[in-house]
């Protein structure tokens, strides 16, 4: 497997990424607290731990991998009815069909799929995702049905008459990416779910030179924690100071940079926010020397993974996991994203929905996820990493003529040989405009909340049921804190 040379960025753009942890305005002491303990560095007096022999992963090691397509993805072009006849045609592919118009795919072209349960109607796949029906007849993959933020369990009674709590600003993208990351729209909080996973289940790993939770997407809210620090790298490791490097040999320009790095940081400070700030530097560099140093002497993979933004992210959390051993980490998170998905306009191309940019987006996530469950079965782990989806919010069933507006409910996917695949989970919304799921337009009202989605990954993962509400506050409000896609 090619390996890219990690990026070189300035002092500002370094400190941004390599330390990664949210530090909110509670404080100058506590943000510069937060600054001192990002990084996750290594012990400067142990030197960089270089990867042992290739072997096995541990039979207990676990990952969990958050593929959340930012913009609000189309679902109701993902899953699509196939059923027609008189006991169909309400919520069945002419009822699809003539509240699409332009959106509408042909109905000779879909993928169908045989749920191991059903509801009496029959369901097809966009043709675009031809790896992803193949992992979901195999038993690898399968579908949500309709999940989205929720403060309670809502009914379009309770909807229309504003008699229970609604999630605030419900169209809105950059309050329901935060709150399906947060899983708490009713409280302020300042951590995703995934960093109070993370906090939780941290014990399970031997070491914490590199945090266990690792972006490959920027930052986010979904990892950050109280005690584990969200590491972001790029698709080509971990970002570097510009001159910084492992070679440190004394005619060596840039290991005499680097070396001056280091003893320019752990010199004695005057001031608190120049000792907190020294440190977190320092930190940083030994953190990106440490991981870049362990994937450059990594074995390659044989996968090959598709050279796109999806694809490169996926081939990076790969390797990631196949050092996982070295890195002393029995548990990772991973958080990986593809843009793009906010199709108002554009989403066809010529009026043919098989073409256009919706449809390209999948393509890309249906390569990019079968190459990576390809690649954890390459490395043995296949049963022990999850990737399950998420996006801001599902968009309107009715078209708007070029597109389709901002939506509530959606459906995801889960992939993985844990996964109890060939099924839909959840209740598919009744697909009827002004129907008893629809509050106006085709926006599903949720089914399934993002707690009882985040739950059933955590339980999996290994947060315990006396724990549970410690990731998710409001868990004891839902039905299902285990919805069963998960063995």
């Amino acid at each position: 497997m090619s390996k890219k040379s990690a990026p070189e960025v300035s002092r500002r753009e370094f400190l941004g990424s390599a330390c990664c942890a949210a530090v909110g305005a509670t404080g100058l002491l506590s943000a510069l607290g937060s600054l001192r303990l990002m990084g996750a560095a290594a012990n400067p007096a142990n030197g960089p731990r270089l990867p042992a022999t290739a072997g096995a992963l541990p039979s207990d090691y676990k990952a969990l991998v958050c593929l959340f397509l930012n913009g609000g993805n189309d679902a109701n072009n993902l899953i699509v009815p196939m059923g027609t006849g008189p006991a169909g045609d309400a919520a069945g592919y002419l009822a699809y069909a003539a509240a699409r118009s332009n959106l509408a795919l042909p109905r000779t072209g879909l993928l169908p799929i045989s749920p191991r349960t059903s509801d009496g109607r029959t369901w097809g796949l966009h043709p675009a995702v031809t790896e992803l029906h193949s992992l979901f007849n195999s038993g690898k993959a399968a579908f949500l049905a309709n999940a989205g933020t929720l403060v309670y369990p809502t009914n379009k009674a309770q909807y229309t008459a504003r008699s229970i709590p609604l999630p605030p600003q419900l169209f809105s993208h950059s309050d329901q990416q935060v709150q399906w990351q947060h899983s708490v729209p009713d409280k302020p909080t300042s951590t995703g779910w995934g960093g109070r996973v993370a906090d939780l289940v941290n014990t399970f790993n031997t070491s914490d030179q590199i945090s266990m939770s690792i972006s490959i997407a920027g930052k986010n809210t979904f990892q950050v924690g109280t005690r584990v620090s969200q590491y972001a790298i790029s698709t080509g490791g971990a970002t570097r100071l510009t001159g910084s490097t492992t070679s440190l040999t004394p005619t060596n320009a840039d290991g005499v940079r680097f070396r001056a790095q280091k003893d320019l940081f752990a010199q004695s400070q005057s001031t608190l926010f120049e000792t907190a700030f020294a440190g977190a530097s320092g930190d940083a560099i030994v953190s990106s020397d440490l991981l870049n140093t362990i994937l450059s002497a990594s074995p390659s993979l044989a996968t090959v993974f598709p050279n796109t933004t999806a694809g490169n992210q996926l081939k990076m959390a790969a390797r990631l996991i196949a050092a996982s051993q070295t890195l002393g980490l029995k548990r990772q998170i991973f958080f990986v994203q593809l843009g793009g998905w906010d199709l108002h306009a554009a989403q066809v191309v010529n009026s043919d929905p098989l073409t256009g940019v919706h449809a390209g987006l999948l393509s890309q996530i249906s390569l990019a996820v079968s190459a990576f469950y390809t690649a954890t079965d390459e490395l043995g782990v296949a049963n022990q990493v999850t990737t399950f989806t998420a996006s801001d919010f599902g968009r309107t069933f009715r078209s708007n003529g070029d597109g389709s507006d901002h939506g509530w409910g959606s459906h995801a996917f889960v992939v993985g040989g844990a996964v109890r695949g060939a099924d839909i989970y959840g209740r598919m919304p009744t697909l009827s405009i002004n129907g008893p799921d629809d509050t106006g337009l085709g926006r599903w009202i949720p089914t399934t909340s993002v707690d009882e989605y985040a739950a059933t990954l955590a339980t999996w993962f290994g947060v315990s049921a006396t724990d549970l509400p410690i990731v998710l506050p409001n868990i004891g409000r839902f039905a299902k804190p285990n919805l069963g896609f998960l063995g």
